[in-house]
């Protein structure tokens, strides 16, 4: 059966996180599909892994015979993560958008499981593996909206999932988070439950088509 790697950074709960909120939805669509499969699951907020360090680099850039101490020790917490993405069928992220880019939680476990020659450069180990972002924003930074210019989270996380690591990316967009509780937004309220309800129906159909692939 497949196994679903499902990364959540939202510091929110999910009653109050509009992230968490879809990618449960998917999550539980996947499950239904996959009632015998496996869900690795981290929490990024309870539970952040820890942040590269000069050991953790250069580990990656050194014969394991020839690590020091302090690089095998940060290196082994490395590996546990790529091996985690590596045998992954499907990943699932939940990226909230913070001050125009990803939570540095989120960015931590991408510093650790990028490592050059194995899940990054010519041959990815996790090359081809579908993910799945939840990118949800209080605003709407869409092409032609004035905050455009401002949109760091799907161009950095194309860049890193699908260039770097190779993964089959596809993003699920819930905006204007925010219209619901700043009074300032609120002629836009009916474009956030539009945008809420799409994302929903996106996460459902493409668990369940995920699913059948897979299966297939």
């Amino acid at each position: 059966m497949a196994t679903l790697l499902h990364i959540d950074s939202s510091v929110f709960p999910t009653q109050a996180s509009a992230s968490r909120a879809v990618t449960e939805a998917f999550r539980k669509h996947w499950q239904e599909q996959h009632p015998e499969g496996t869900v690795v699951y981290r929490d990024l907020a309870a539970e952040p892994v820890p942040h590269i360090t000069a050991d953790a680099h250069l580990a990656g850039f050194v014969p394991e015979a020839a690590h020091t101490p302090e690089q095998a020790a940060a290196f082994a917490e490395r590996v546990k993560l790529i091996e985690e993405l590596e045998q992954a069928d499907a990943i699932l992220i939940g990226a909230p958008m913070y001050n125009y880019t990803i939570p540095s939680t989120l960015k931590a476990w991408l510093d650790n499981v990028i490592l050059m020659g194995r899940t990054a450069g010519e041959n990815p180990s996790a090359k081809g593996t579908p993910v799945t972002v939840v990118a949800s924003r209080g605003g709407s930074y869409a092409p032609g909206t004035p905050r455009e210019g401002y949109e760091y989270v799907q161009n950095y996380l194309k860049a890193v999932l699908a260039d770097a690591l190779g993964l089959d990316v596809e993003f699920i967009v819930p905006e204007l988070t925010m219209a619901s509780k700043n009074p300032a937004m609120a002629e836009l309220v009916p474009l956030y439950e539009a945008s809420r309800d799409r994302a929903f129906e996106a996460a459902e159909a493409r668990a369940r088509k995920l699913a059948e692939r897979l299966a297939a």
